[in-house]
């Protein structure tokens, strides 16, 4: 049997002290998680996590920063995510871009307000980002590279 883990991007943005979170009906209830998802076949790590900002928030996001590379483990559910958290800017909105199925709603959240919904954060890694986010770990795109082969 061959294992594999899910490799996921999340976008981990910050605007006036509030952090952007959507809300989420998932298979085990209503969650908080940064805009987050799949990488897709012959995706680039960039376009995945702009991609999936778009489709969950009607933002559009320029990374400029990688904040972290986080693998954590689902035991209940056997499986394992590696994901990729960056950072960068807003460069536009559209308040008439239909939301991906399953997102009910976007939040602009202080810190408090994050960790007071804690029992609702989709995983561990919606802290664990904000929380590097806020320790001021950056670091250069230049160290992820995509090749086609």
């Amino acid at each position: 049997m061959t294992w594999k883990p899910n490799v996921t991007v999340a976008a981990v943005l910050e605007r006036e002290g509030h952090f952007l979170l959507v809300e989420e009906e998932t298979d085990y209830g209503v969650c908080f998680n940064q805009p987050a998802g799949h990488l897709e076949c012959r995706e680039s790590l960039l376009d995945a996590v702009i991609r999936e900002t778009l489709e969950e928030t009607a933002f559009s996001f320029q990374p400029q920063y990688l904040i972290g590379i986080y693998n954590c483990r689902n035991e209940a559910r056997d499986v394992t995510y590696l994901r990729f958290a960056f950072g960068g800017r807003i460069t536009g909105y559209d308040p008439n871009r239909r939301l991906d199925p399953g997102i009910l709603a976007t939040h602009w959240l202080t810190w408090p307000e994050i960790l007071a919904r804690e029992g609702q954060h989709r995983s561990p890694l919606v802290r664990l980002c904000v929380e590097d986010w806020l320790e001021g770990k950056r670091y250069p795109l230049d160290l992820l590279n995509h090749c086609s082969a």
